[in-house]
């Protein structure tokens, strides 16, 4: 913490809520309205809450790492001469003769994934000169941003759920807070509530516009560049989404029946090859490599880099062949979804995803409980699909290459909406299709 914090961020805050008050009647209606500047409160909060816990708590960390140890030396190329600090911003993480003071003081300059989020705090840092707390607030926006685009895509199919919605979307503490502040965790919560409206509005709506292009290209490109396997996980649930939605709009039922095999393998191909094209350029995320990439990040979290971050699991045996992987799924899945379970707490922050945790599994539970089997039915609904296929993707591919779950409980944040929603729009489903039975035995 600086002087300049409480000179700058005061301002900066200011500035984002006068634009926000200003934005807010195009995008907001009579009922959505209430929860605009709720929302971006918590996460201009989240943000310098995260500040706080890693510089008192912690004593340090990523986020400080991005900013102290990255941005603010491309800052201060920039004030001894604009044209070299811009240069630094465009690089490719490559050091070259004009910039080497300043680019070999950056440990992350040859970390692309990293350096791309210091990049991005940069351009921020030349707005608030170069203070930490106000570049944070900077992202809060954005994933104020996207997390606002995520709540109107759901919003405006079902108006009825607002309040549901608004609770899985903006008010689930672990998102808020690991989600605002200057980490990559922030960009990907960001442009992937970007994505799913883009989509929405391209390939569902059909409303097809250079804007919504655009956006897409960038939200693509950005989660392409900072964490390659969310959009390993994302690409498939998103096929489903747009296949299944697609098919709902054929009327004829047996037409239905017989293209639906067709969609399936249209969903695994075009997902194959998503996958495989994603992977290229970098043997960590190609196919035959996979299994042991996530060998490798599970023991390096487990054992050295984030030993300290919160308390270890294990969930057997992971020797790098897709055999072993695929064989912890079930445990990988429910210790992404609803560990730790609140006896293997034991710090706070633990404590925080031990309580979200216990509160996913008794709602999926209650749910199962009372509607069994009869729970296929809601898969029907595209929308239930998407978020589930997501999540289930997401909760394997985090749950067997953590084995921490303090850095679990910043890597599962993605998932979390999305699970929430599907847990909300099962449970309505469910009762909506209850009433319609009773209404129909009157």
């Amino acid at each position: 913490m600086e002087l300049r914090d409480l000179i700058v961020t005061p301002f900066f805050i200011l500035l984002i809520y006068v634009g926000a008050y200003l934005v807010r009647p195009y995008v907001t209606d009579s009922v959505n309205r209430r929860y605009f500047f709720l929302a971006l409160t918590l996460r201009l909060f989240g943000a310098i809450a995260l500040g706080f816990i890693y510089q008192f708590y912690y004593g340090g960390g990523d986020t400080f790492n991005f900013h102290t140890h990255g941005s603010r030396h491309i800052w201060e190329a920039f004030i001894d001469s604009p044209a070299t600090g811009i240069r630094m911003i465009l690089s490719d993480g490559k050091h070259q003769g004009d910039f080497f003071s300043y680019s070999s003081l950056i440990p992350f300059f040859s970390d692309p994934s990293a350096f791309f989020v210091v990049k991005v705090a940069a351009f921020f840092d030349l707005f608030t000169l170069s203070t930490y707390s106000a570049t944070a607030v900077c992202f809060a926006v954005l994933a104020f941003i996207g997390s606002w685009m995520f709540f109107l895509t759901f919003y405006r199919r079902y108006p009825h759920l607002h309040r549901q919605i608004a609770l899985a979307v903006f008010f689930i503490p672990s998102v808020f807070f690991w989600g605002s502040g200057l980490l990559k965790d922030t960009l990907m919560m960001a442009c992937l509530g970007v994505i799913t409206y883009e989509i929405d509005r391209l390939f569902l709506a059909k409303r097809i516009s250079l804007a919504h292009i655009f956006f897409l290209i960038i939200s693509l490109y950005t989660v392409f560049s900072v964490r390659k396997f969310v959009l390993q996980a994302f690409l498939p649930s998103a096929l489903v989404w747009i296949y299944l939605a697609n098919l709902k709009l054929v009327r004829s039922t047996v037409l239905r029946i017989l293209i639906f095999p067709l969609v399936i393998l249209l969903t695994f191909f075009s997902t194959y090859y998503a996958t495989v094209k994603i992977g290229e350029g970098d043997s960590r995320y190609a196919i035959e490599s996979l299994s042991q990439t996530a060998k490798a990040t599970a023991y390096d979290i487990r054992f050295q880099t984030g030993r300290d971050a919160g308390s270890g699991y294990t969930l057997g045996e992971l020797d790098g062949t897709f055999q072993s992987m695929f064989r912890l799924a079930p445990q990988a899945v429910n210790v992404a979804l609803f560990r730790p379970y609140l006896w293997e707490v034991s710090n706070p922050l633990m404590l925080l995803s031990g309580i979200e945790s216990s509160i996913f599994l008794i709602l999926v539970m209650l749910i199962f409980f009372k509607r069994g089997f009869g729970l296929l039915k809601a898969f029907s609904n595209p929308d239930v699909s998407f978020c589930l296929v997501f999540s289930l993707i997401y909760a394997f591919a985090v749950g067997v290459s953590s084995f921490n779950f303090g850095t679990l409980a910043r890597y599962k944040i993605p998932l979390m909406p999305f699970f929430a929603l599907a847990i909300i729009l099962t449970y309505n489903d469910s009762r909506s299709r209850k009433l319609d039975e009773l209404e129909s035995t009157e």
